[in-house]
């Protein structure tokens, strides 16, 4: 197992660097600059390039701001807070994000997979039909509608919480948030979870455990929950990116200072630091979030982790 481990961190970490310098490149690459002011002339602009290193060669800076970041000094800000460091502006809206985002997660997870297992369970009833017109609607319909229809009803019309953001009432404001991100991850592991369970309860070793007088909660618990998780973890590798990373027209509909606000702000005034740092943040978040993933294959089904190791 540590083995494993150890393989699939190596791959990450390569993974992670090529992702870095494509990233890089690619800034490098984007029209304009991030002084495009038609006041400067082009000596200025030549020594504000100086100033910054931005006139060295691209894998001259690339070395030099990876041997940075490493440290955790992502630069400072050209445009958005000039010569603020990046690090400093990330931080709050990080938190904030990262929070809102993990919270989505678990109350989506969660929820997401009760509704699948008693659907699978109660297989062609009203409940089935039930969480099925629920998971349809979370798929179908954006976070942000789900939003507005919260924030019309739930604040403006009943008034049990702020209509936008507020500091000092972080826990309660981000209550109408927090449901809206997460209607989508409790469809889709709500679908995913159905139907992997009712293709595992009629397989033939659950019926085989049955005939042998194991108990059918034992039955569901031991042998059909666990054997369904694993495509269900598969999806819910990149929702959880999305949901910790924060969605921007949940953030803008409810005024939150979250992460991408601020990331396109970077990308309309070219502030490339700060937008090489969210973008390096997401990222690490996919990759992590991924690994994870490969683990708790491995925890879970531990031939998977034996066919790769053989690979």
């Amino acid at each position: 197992m540590i083995k494993y481990i150890l393989k699939r961190i190596s791959v990450s970490v390569v993974t992670l660097f090529v992702i870095t310098f494509i990233l890089f490149l690619m800034l490098d690459l984007m029209p304009g600059s991030p002084f495009n002011d038609d006041k400067i002339t082009p000596e200025q602009r030549e020594l504000i390039n100086e100033k910054y290193g931005l006139d060295k060669p691209i894998l001259e800076r690339f070395v030099k701001y990876t041997s940075l970041m490493v440290q955790g000094d992502f630069g400072v800000s050209y445009n958005i807070q000039k010569d603020a460091k990046v690090s400093n502006l990330l931080k709050g809206r990080t938190d904030i994000s990262f929070t809102l985002g993990a919270q989505a997660v678990v109350l989506g997870t969660l929820v997401g997979a009760v509704l699948g297992i008693i659907a699978s369970l109660k297989h062609n009833t009203w409940i089935d039909t039930l969480t099925s017109t629920i998971a349809v609607a979370g798929v179908s319909i954006p976070s942000y509608v789900f939003a507005l229809v919260l924030v019309y009803i739930v604040a403006f019309q009943w008034r049990w919480v702020p209509v936008l953001w507020d500091n000092s009432r972080q826990a309660v404001s981000s209550i109408l948030p927090v449901i809206s991100l997460s209607m989508f991850t409790i469809a889709t592991v709500s679908r995913f979870l159905r139907s992997e369970m009712l293709e595992v309860l009629n397989s033939d070793y659950i019926q085989l455990a049955r005939s042998k007088g194991l108990s059918e909660a034992k039955t569901i618990f031991k042998h059909g929950i666990r054997n369904a998780l694993i495509p269900v973890i598969t999806v819910l590798g990149p929702l959880v990116v999305n949901l910790m990373t924060g969605s921007l027209v949940v953030e803008k509909i409810f005024g939150i200072p979250g992460l991408g606000e601020l990331f396109i702000n970077a990308i309309q005034f070219n502030d490339y630091n700060i937008v090489m740092a969210i973008a390096f943040l997401y990222s690490v978040m996919f990759i992590a979030v991924m690994l994870i993933v490969d683990i708790l294959y491995g925890i879970i089904d531990p031939r998977i982790r034996l066919a790769k190791g053989e690979r």
